[in-house]
């Protein structure tokens, strides 16, 4: 089933479906499933990003993907990570240190995006040289979009997008001449804001006008793909449900976690980035809130206090406290199955919705008794 709604004809996709993930093989498996694959570029280094989207290029051909990038506000300018480490509370420093000794933690043996980088401009303005250096079909803006860097898109012939999670963001990028808005409910795995996909994309529509709208948020049946087409809504974006697939190829345990979690195993918590972010609930977002604990830090100084923890837990798998962004929509993950199944999957499953709607509902006017 291929739906043509007039933002697919534009950016040459056959089905309404965005696909978020920081996995090349799921960015190139949905393109090639007929939506639009967009990789999750933000944790990347600058100079790591061509290759990847090369590599991306390679499996697709000339269908069309996307990329996102994402640059918080707040962040401080001219520090390291170094920097940041050496500002850390004691108490904040003592509690990483009983975590590690209660649970087991080695010393991290290697790197990751969590104890090795840090967001600032410098390093989003090169991830974003970077992305325009190729050719890949579409940008999206996590967050960090400003007029400027919308305009530089534009002149690299790529239509632009934008995340947005409250209304008074989707008029700043308006304002700032965003093509497509996604807008994004609180049911969103990642950073997410506080108002339900439901009540968020009515909204949105109605302040867009002819700027096509993307629903998000914690969706994943055919039958909330059916009804964000009914909210006006011209595809949808969905995460989530891609972190179980194949190609996706997650640690097992996380793979296990997210197949037994129902809507409500995932929870907001500032523990991991220091900004609000959905995640599955485990010891480690239960450890952060207990009353004993200390309050998470702003970002980017949370990353940088449990950056080295987070690399050893998902190294040495240490499972109580393996963790993984994930939206309410988790619930829809209930097998591992390729990207293309949970793809056919969803299109029958809008099919069902559609028609089942058309069916119930008789617009004569009632018979007069």
């Amino acid at each position: 089933m291929e739906f043509n709604t007039p933002l697919c004809r534009n950016l040459r996709m056959s089905r309404p479906i965005f696909g978020f993930a920081h996995s090349i093989d799921v960015t190139a498996a949905l393109t090639n499933a007929g939506g639009m694959g967009i990789y999750g570029a933000a944790r990347d280094a600058p100079d790591a990003i061509p290759e990847k989207l090369r590599t991306i290029r390679a499996q697709v051909g000339d269908k069309p993907f996307g990329v996102d990038i994402m640059l918080p506000k707040g962040m401080p300018a001219g520090k390291t990570l170094d920097d940041l480490r050496a500002e850390l509370p004691g108490p904040h420093r003592q509690f990483v240190a009983e975590l590690r000794d209660k649970y087991g933690v080695p010393e991290p043996a290697g790197e990751s995006f969590f104890n090795s980088m840090m967001r600032s401009d410098a390093f989003f303005e090169a991830q974003l040289d970077a992305v325009l250096s190729t050719d890949v079909d579409f940008v999206a803006f996590g967050t960090g979009f400003t007029p400027d860097r919308v305009k530089r898109v534009k002149d690299a012939g790529k239509p632009v997008g934008a995340l947005i999670g409250l209304p008074k963001h989707a008029r700043a990028a308006l304002d700032c001449g965003i093509e497509v808005i996604v807008a994004q409910g609180t049911e969103a795995g990642g950073h997410t804001g506080e108002v339900s996909t439901l009540t968020l994309i009515p909204q949105i529509v109605e302040m867009a006008n002819d700027v096509p709208v993307v629903a998000a948020g914690g969706i994943g049946h055919g039958s909330q793909i059916a009804a964000s087409l009914a909210m006006g809504a011209q595809a949808v974006w969905l995460g989530t449900i891609w972190l179980t697939t194949q190609e996706h190829a997650l640690a097992e345990g996380k793979v296990a976690k997210l197949l037994a979690a129902q809507s409500s195993d995932t929870v907001i918590t500032r523990a991991s980035s220091g900004k609000p972010q959905r995640q599955l609930r485990s010891r480690w977002s239960e450890e952060w809130s207990a009353p004993e604990a200390p309050a998470p830090l702003k970002m980017p100084y949370q990353h940088a206090l449990v950056g080295d923890l987070i690399t050893a837990v998902e190294e040495a798998d240490i499972t109580p406290l393996l963790t993984e962004p994930a939206g309410q929509g988790v619930v829809w993950c209930r097998q591992v199955e390729s990207v293309a199944e949970v793809v056919t999957r969803l299109c029958g499953e809008t099919n069902q919705a559609l028609d089942a709607m058309a069916g119930m509902l008789d617009r004569r006017a009632p018979a007069v008794l």
